[in-house]
């Protein structure tokens, strides 16, 4: 996807970026949610004061893409970071996983982390799999029906790393 410029998410930023999240809630499909999960714990769910995240806007100025940061772990396992990525709809397809992926990486290191790791990838999300392989994470462990996938049951979910 060229044209699509990524930058720190600000207050003013957070109707667009649940515009986003809300329909990849709802779907039930990709992240440990209710699909009923109210705005406002859904906020509390993507922003956390010890994390970074960020908006890619295309080149219209509309919100194509979101994503968290934050430390995995606390303590001596905080050099590890985790990250959670949504694409809009409409720019789904286009490679923006992959590009959010590795901006994503650039700022985690630039922020100190040594590591990245995905704890619950959904077997089924082929499309996001085959991004973060591409971003060059790895899969390092299989977790077996590990997340409730509302129209195929109970599913595999992987935990994907990469050193930084």
């Amino acid at each position: 996807m060229t044209g699509c410029s990524v930058n720190h998410q600000v207050e003013s930023d957070w109707p667009e970026v649940w515009a986003v999240l809300e329909p990849a809630f709802r779907a039930g499909q990709s992240y440990p949610l209710p699909r009923d999960v109210s705005e406002a714990d859904a906020r509390k769910y993507w922003i956390k004061t010890d994390g970074y995240n960020a908006v890619a806007r295309d080149d219209a100025g509309a919100v194509a893409g979101v994503y968290y940061l934050r430390p995995d772990q606390g303590g001596p396992g905080d050099h590890i970071c985790n990250a959670g990525y949504v694409i809009a709809e409409a720019a789904r397809g286009r490679g923006l996983a992959t590009k959010l992926c590795l901006q994503s990486q650039d700022q985690a290191r630039a922020m100190g982390f040594r590591g990245m790791k995905f704890n619950l990838v959904v077997s089924t999300n082929a499309a996001a799999i085959k991004a973060w392989k591409k971003a060059g994470m790895k899969i390092i462990a299989t977790v077996p029906a590990a997340f409730r996938h509302p129209a195929q049951g109970f599913v595999d979910a992987y935990v994907m790393f990469k050193s930084l």
